[in-house]
């Protein structure tokens, strides 16, 4: 038997459920119409509001070539480049409506008064010299060197104050006005640390004299006011691996020109001779700063020391044979060194201080320079007196 229906009140008819509220993600199944923009496949979507725009259809933004007219009217490399660009800008903004017009304006104006600028100094030089200027200042720039690398020969300007560090100085042409010219260099050895200023400032010294001395034979050409320089490491550039130490010939002015006068640019006649000469020279300069009185037998010692050098130079120039040019010079040379031998031994065998002085100004009177020589070998014949110290006239 089936089942009756119960008595009561009667049910109500079951309903659908409702949809959920505003627009779904997903058109809901069943007899319900799908809801919004979403209908219509094949249309674009509804638009997003804020800021942004359409979606597929960017805003046009500035132009291009605006933006370039206005970065080269400024950096005035190129003046007409910005002239060029702002004015083919300006019609691409208008067709294409973006923005960019007052920097296209701004571009072709200071673009425009670069390019008059620049046809003034044209016109006037000043644009010459503007480009010199920078072109010296890149040179400048590219010669400036460490000193530590500087090569024997090289000149050079250091605008360091004396006894200051530096950390570069600039390289010119030696015909050009210098500071200093390097005589060489040489390592430090024998140090497992930095040996200190003093030792390194010894060593400088000693070895940087003889180094002026190989490399300037011709002492004559340096004048009175030339002195060595020398350039040494500090303690960082010691840790730094720098052992060098660099020796330059300077003086109080600049110089132009180079002192150069060693095996590398002398003829053999002027070789042999100021070989033979310097050591004169130098024994002369090696005078006692004490007088006999006081140091008598430092002064014999001295004069026995240049009657030496004097007797080893008569006889090399004779021994050697000479250019036809300069035989009748160096003969006379010889014969004055004779004399001068023999008073110079006098010198040397003063018994007291008083037969010093008596045999002092006669010695030096007989010390003939060799000038004669010197002029018709082709080097300085004018000797530099240094101020202060004794010197044949």
């Amino acid at each position: 038997m089936e089942p009756t229906p119960s008595s009561g009140p009667s049910q109500p008819t079951p309903q659908p459920p409702s949809p959920p509220a505003g627009p779904a993600a997903y058109p809901p199944s069943g007899p319900y119409a799908a809801p919004g923009p979403y209908t219509s496949p094949g249309m674009p979507y509804a638009g997003v509001p804020g800021p942004y725009g359409p979606y597929g259809a960017p805003r046009p933004g500035t132009n291009g070539l605006a933006i370039g007219s206005l970065v080269s009217g400024i950096v005035c490399c190129l003046p007409p480049l910005g002239l060029v660009l702002g004015l083919f800008a300006l019609p691409q903004i208008k067709k294409r409506q973006q923005g960019g017009k007052g920097l296209a304006v701004a571009g072709i104006v200071l673009s425009s008064v670069s390019t008059l600028l620049v046809v003034i100094g044209l016109i006037t030089g000043q644009f010459q010299d503007a480009v010199r200027g920078f072109r010296d200042g890149v040179r400048e720039a590219a010669s400036a060197r460490p000193p530590m690398e500087l090569r024997t020969g090289e000149c050079f300007l250091d605008d360091t104050e004396e006894g200051g560090y530096t950390t570069g100085v600039r390289v010119v042409d030696c015909e050009e006005s210098h500071d200093g010219e390097v005589t060489g260099r040489f390592e430090v050895a024998g140090f497992d640390r930095w040996p200190g200023e003093k030792e390194l400032k010894r060593l400088g010294e000693d070895r940087c004299e003889t180094m002026a001395t190989s490399y300037a034979l011709d002492t004559w050409s340096l004048g009175s006011g030339s002195w060595t320089l020398y350039y040494f490491p500090d303690r960082q550039s010691w840790r730094g691996g720098d052992r060098h130490i660099v020796c330059a010939l300077g003086g109080e002015d600049p110089t132009e020109g180079s002192l150069r006068s060693d095996r590398t640019t002398l003829t053999p006649g002027q070789l042999a001779f100021l070989t033979l000469v310097n050591p004169i020279e130098d024994a002369a300069y090696e005078e006692p700063e004490d007088d006999p009185e006081d140091a008598l037998e430092d002064n014999r010692a001295w004069a026995a020391d240049v009657r030496t050098a004097i007797d080893a130079a008569r006889t090399g120039l004779r021994a050697r044979t000479w250019e036809a040019s300069v035989r009748k010079p160096v003969e006379a040379y010889a014969a004055s060194l004779d004399a001068a031998s023999k008073q110079w031994g006098k010198l040397a065998a003063a018994s007291d201080a008083d037969a010093f002085w008596a045999a002092y100004d006669p010695a030096w009177e007989l010390l003939d320079e060799g000038s004669g020589v010197r002029g018709a070998l082709g080097l300085t014949s004018t000797p530099p007196v240094p101020e202060g110290e004794h010197g044949a006239a």
